[in-house]
């Protein structure tokens, strides 16, 4: 399960965030999750208050925010959103010359301190 290893990096970041902020407790947390980010949300979410535990971040609400596969095509150019993320392809024209625009990161977007 590299979800632990993903949220110990994260938490890791955020202290290093709040001790050069002078933040106290982090009260919220909010992270985009990407269709294709290779991140498993029920074990990320399992993990997180295993690694926060004894943290400033411990107690702190966590928010996910999901980010669905998109899309553009570079035979047709329309921009399109898969049902299955394991179906690469344009939506429109079939073509599999399509370049991946969202839903591939694991990013940080924001953090609530008090």
């Amino acid at each position: 399960m590299h979800e632990l290893s993903v949220v110990t990096a994260l938490v890791e970041q955020i202290q290093e965030v709040l001790a050069r902020e002078n933040g106290c407790q982090l009260v919220s947390l909010t992270v985009a999750m990407g269709a294709l980010s290779g991140v498993d949300r029920d074990a990320f979410e399992f993990c997180f208050p295993l690694v926060v535990e004894g943290t400033p971040l411990h107690g702190a609400q966590l928010h996910i925010e999901e980010v669905p596969l998109r899309l553009s095509c570079r035979e047709c150019g329309a921009e399109s959103q898969p049902d299955e993320v394991f179906l690469i392809q344009c939506m429109t024209c079939g073509s599999g010359l399509v370049e991946i625009v969202d839903g591939r990161d694991l990013v940080l977007r924001s953090l609530e301190v008090r």
